[in-house]
C-alpha cells in the first residue's frame, strides 16, 4: 500500500494558520489534523459555554475553516481536529454554516461526542475517585466543578472516515489519537495489534505540536540556530503500512527538521517513554530510532506498545477564586531600590486592610522574576514591578490591583505605566476512571445541501 501523508495543521489552538493552508495546498496530503486543546484549554471553554451555550468551541476554528476548507476540498483532503472543545455540536453546526456559505456542497461533518462527563461527577457517582494531584476525593471539588472531560481515543474517528467525513471534529480527543485514526482506517490495523498502534501514536507524538518539530520552541541562539523562523513551516509524516514513519516540511519554508528536533519532540512531555499511556495503546517508545535520510527528512522506526489501560484520563476544571494583579515601572537610578520600596508599601497596605490572600507573589521582572531569582544580578537601570495575590473574591482580588495602581501618588517617585487585572482562576486537575464507567462516544452527522 502507498503511504499516509498527515500534516500538523495546528499545535494549540492560537497556533498560526498560514502555515496549514500552505500544507494542503502544495503538501499533497491525504489528511490535515488541527490539534488545538490543553487540559486549561478545555476548562475555559466550558467556561466559555456556560456563559453562551452556542460558544465553547475553539476561538479560531471559524478563521480556520473560512481558510482551509476550499482548499481541502480542492485537494481532497481529510480534515481532523479537536477544535470542538467544550462544544463539539457547536463547532459542527459553525463549520457546517462555513462550507455552505463557501458553497462546498455535499461536505460530509461528523461530530464526536462523549468525553465530556461532568454530569456523572456532579451527580456524585464518581465521587470518590482519587484527585492524582493531591490524593484528595473528587467529592472535595463539586461545588467548584465547572468541567469533566475524560480522553477518548481513535475508534469514533475510523468511524467516522468509514462513513465518508470529510471533516471530523470531537472535544478531548487525546491528541496522537488525532493521528493514529486515520492510520488505522487506511491500513486496517487491528484493534489488537499494539505494535501497529504503538507506530502510530509515535507518529501522533511528533505531529501534534506542529512547528515545535520544525524548530519551533527549539530554538536557542547562539547554541541552536534555526533558520528562517519567521516563515516557520509545519510538519507532515509519510507514514507506511508497517508503521514506518518518513517526517519532512516543504521545499520553501523556514525551519529545520533535524535529528534533534525529533529527538526533543519525542522526550517532549511524556512520563515513562517505556509505558506512554493513550486511550488506544500503552506506547512504547524506548527503543525507536530516529534516522536523518535528506535534509530536512528523518525517519522513525522502533515503537512497539502493550495493552491499552484500564483506566481512562480525566481532567477536571474548577474555579479556584480570582486574581489580582498590578504592574508599574520605575527606571533610571535607583531604579531597584524604588522597585524595592513599592513592594514594601503595597504590602504593608494589604496587610492593614486584613485582606485575606492565599498565594502572593512580588518582583521585579528583568531582575529577580525568574531565572535570576535567589541571586544578585548586575544592578538593571529599569525594572517592571509585578505583584500579584489569589484570593477567594473578586472585591479582594480587585483591592490588590487597586493598592499598586495608588502607587502612582503613594509610592516611590517616577513610577509609570501601571497596568491592572481581575481575572477568575480555572484550575485544572486530573483522576483516573475505569473506562467502563465511561459512555461511548457517538457520532452525529452534518451534510452541506
Amino acid at each position: 500500500m502507498r503511504p499516509i501523508r498527515i500534516g500538523a495543521g495546528a499545535g494549540y489552538s492560537g497556533d498560526r494558520i498560514e502555515p496549514a493552508l500552505d500544507l494542503i495546498e502544495r503538501g499533497h496530503l491525504d489528511y490535515i489534523v488541527f490539534e488545538c486543546l490543553a487540559e486549561r484549554t478545555i476548562a475555559l471553554a466550558q467556561q466559555a459555554k456556560q456563559r453562551n451555550p452556542e460558544l465553547g468551541y475553539d476561538p479560531l476554528l471559524a478563521s480556520r475553516m473560512r481558510a482551509v476548507l476550499p482548499a481541502c476540498r480542492q485537494q481532497g483532503t481529510r480534515l481532523i481536529s479537536n477544535m470542538g472543545a467544550a462544544n463539539p455540536k457547536a463547532a459542527g453546526e459553525k463549520t457546517r454554516q462555513i462550507a455552505e456559505s463557501l458553497g462546498l456542497h455535499g461536505l460530509k461533518i461528523a461530530v464526536i461526542e462523549g468525553d465530556d462527563v461532568l454530569g456523572p461527577f456532579r451527580a456524585g457517582k464518581l465521587a470518590d475517585i482519587e484527585i492524582l494531584e493531591t490524593g484528595e476525593r473528587v467529592s472535595s471539588l463539586l461545588p467548584k466543578l465547572i468541567s469533566a472531560n475524560t480522553y477518548i481515543g481513535a475508534a469514533p474517528i475510523v468511524a467516522s472516515l468509514r462513513e465518508g467525513a470529510n471533516v471530523v471534529l470531537g472535544g478531548r480527543i487525546a491528541d496522537p489519537a488525532l493521528f493514529l485514526g486515520p492510520l488505522i482506517y487506511e491500513f486496517g490495523w487491528d484493534w489488537h495489534d499494539w505494535e501497529r498502534l504503538g507506530c502510530g501514536i509515535l507518529a501522533g507524538h511528533l505531529l501534534e505540536c506542529a512547528g515545535q518539530l520544525t524548530g519551533g520552541y527549539f530554538a536557542d541562539p547562539p547554541f541552536k540556530v534555526i533558520p528562517d523562523l519567521g516563515r516557520l513551516g509545519f510538519p507532515y509524516a509519510d507514514v507506511q503500512a508497517d508503521g514506518t514513519a518518513e517526517f519532512g516540511k516543504l521545499e520553501q519554508t523556514g525551519g529545520l527538521l533535524s535529528l534533534a528536533t525529533c529527538k526533543e519532540q519525542l522526550l517532549y512531555e511524556i512520563h515513562d517513554p517505556a509505558r506512554y499511556l493513550t486511550p488506544d495503546v500503552t506506547a512504547d517508545f524506548s527503543n525507536v530510532e530516529l534516522t536523518g535520510i535528506a535534509p530536512n527528512r528523518v525517519r522513525a522506526t522502533g515503537a512497539t506498545g502493550t495493552e491499552k489501560p484500564a483506566l481512562l484520563k480525566v481532567s477536571l476544571g474548577y474555579e479556584d477564586g480570582y486574581i489580582g494583579e498590578g504592574q508599574i515601572t520605575y527606571a533610571g537610578a535607583g531604579a531597584t531600590e524604588r522597585g524595592q520600596l513599592a513592594i514594601e508599601i503595597v504590602e504593608a497596605q494589604l496587610k492593614s486592610y486584613g485582606c485575606e490572600i492565599q498565594e502572593m507573589r512580588c518582583e521585579m521582572i528583568g531582575r529577580d522574576s525568574t531565572a535570576l531569582r535567589g541571586q544578585t544580578p548586575n544592578v538593571p537601570n529599569e525594572v517592571r514591578v509585578r505583584i500579584a495575590g489569589r484570593t477567594g473574591s473578586s472585591e479582594e482580588a480587585n483591592l490588590i490591583a487597586a493598592t499598586v495602581e495608588a502607587l502612582y501618588t503613594n509610592g516611590p517617585a517616577g513610577g509609570g505605566g501601571v497596568f491592572r487585572l481581575v481575572r477568575p482562576v480555572i484550575a485544572v486537575a486530573s483522576a483516573l476512571v475505569p473506562r467502563e464507567l465511561v459512555p461511548a462516544p457517538q457520532v452525529e452527522w452534518m451534510v452541506v445541501p
